[in-house]
């Protein structure tokens, strides 16, 4: 059974997601005794394609430090449809998706050699001042700088 609707819904005039691919191949710290990924591996190949997609953007950590930004995960979710094997290679695909808010909102599909969807799942992140821990109600400056980048389509 494949999830059938996104998680993140779209609206006329959203800018489409920002996406990239990573490859990642499966290594036996990451099976369980029947040689297939561990489930709570997922989140961490996630993260493989999300540092990515965050560098793409111009997301950092060292931007975040910068200007004084957190962004922590608030949301993780995985759905699970066919087993990784140990060894096999295999693609993270990670997609932001556009927000109004101050949230980060990245789905992720997780694709065997051969093309079967092994898993999805999403994470949402949240703004907040790492000094003052007030959280943002509207992006911060550098996102919201990014944000008017993608809406021209300088970002794609």
């Amino acid at each position: 059974m494949r999830r059938k609707k996104r998680y993140f819904p779209a609206y006329p005039g959203d800018p489409s997601p920002i996406s990239i691919v990573v490859k990642h191949r499966l290594t036996f710290s990451e099976v369980d005794a029947l040689a297939i990924a561990w489930h709570g591996h997922y989140p961490r190949f996630f993260e493989l394609a999300h540092t990515e997609l965050m560098r793409k953007v111009g997301l950092t950590y060292e931007a975040y430090k910068q200007h004084d930004v957190g962004a922590p995960i608030v949301q993780c979710h995985v759905d699970y449809f066919a087993p990784l094997l140990l060894d096999e290679e295999f693609s993270i695909r990670a997609e932001l998706h556009w927000s109004d808010g101050a949230r980060l909102n990245v789905s992720y599909t997780v694709q065997g050699a051969d093309g079967r969807i092994a898993g999805t799942g999403y994470t949402v992140q949240m703004f907040f001042n790492v000094y003052t821990h007030e959280p943002y109600i509207l992006p911060p400056t550098l996102v919201a700088e990014i944000w008017q980048r993608w809406q021209h389509g300088e970002i794609q």
